[in-house]
């Protein structure tokens, strides 16, 4: 079972997890890649979580003010070596009660269609789809959430 760090974006196991992160996006996105990556800067993230195995960086997410009553949950991300050991979950129920206690009611996140293992994750994690917001309408492979 990894341990959580509660830290922000300057911490360097979160950026070097985030330069995986968006290659393994690059990838994934091709073309479409500028346009998502615009919106994943990571340079004023003061919620962020690493998961660690030992003192190795494994998974990380983090949480930014979305509204008034909301978080986004942005960068989640766990290596491939680590996958299907729950760590995703664990990342994730961390930044939902950091949410939480911050006084946010409800966390909204954007994944991709072709992303099943992730719409999954959240899925099983009580999130429902909702209408694409800001930047991502229109975006036909885009995936909007939100859980209460």
């Amino acid at each position: 079972m990894p341990t959580l760090s509660r830290t922000t974006s300057a911490n360097p196991d979160f950026q070097q997890l985030v330069q995986q992160l968006d290659a393994y996006l690059s990838d994934l996105n091709g073309e479409e890649h500028s346009f998502y990556n615009q919106f994943n800067g990571i340079e004023a993230l003061q919620f962020v979580v690493v998961g660690y195995d030992g003192d190795n960086p494994v998974g990380c997410g983090a949480i930014k003010p979305f509204d008034e009553t909301s978080t986004e949950i942005k960068r989640m991300y766990v290596l491939p070596t680590h996958r299907g050991q729950g760590i995703a979950v664990q990342v994730l129920n961390e930044l939902e009660t950091w949410s939480r206690e911050l006084g946010f009611k409800a966390t909204v996140l954007e994944t991709a269609n072709d992303m099943p293992d992730a719409i999954g994750l959240y899925t099983k994690n009580g999130y429902e789809r909702i209408p694409n917001y800001g930047q991502y309408i229109g975006m036909p492979r885009s995936v909007c959430m939100k859980k209460i």
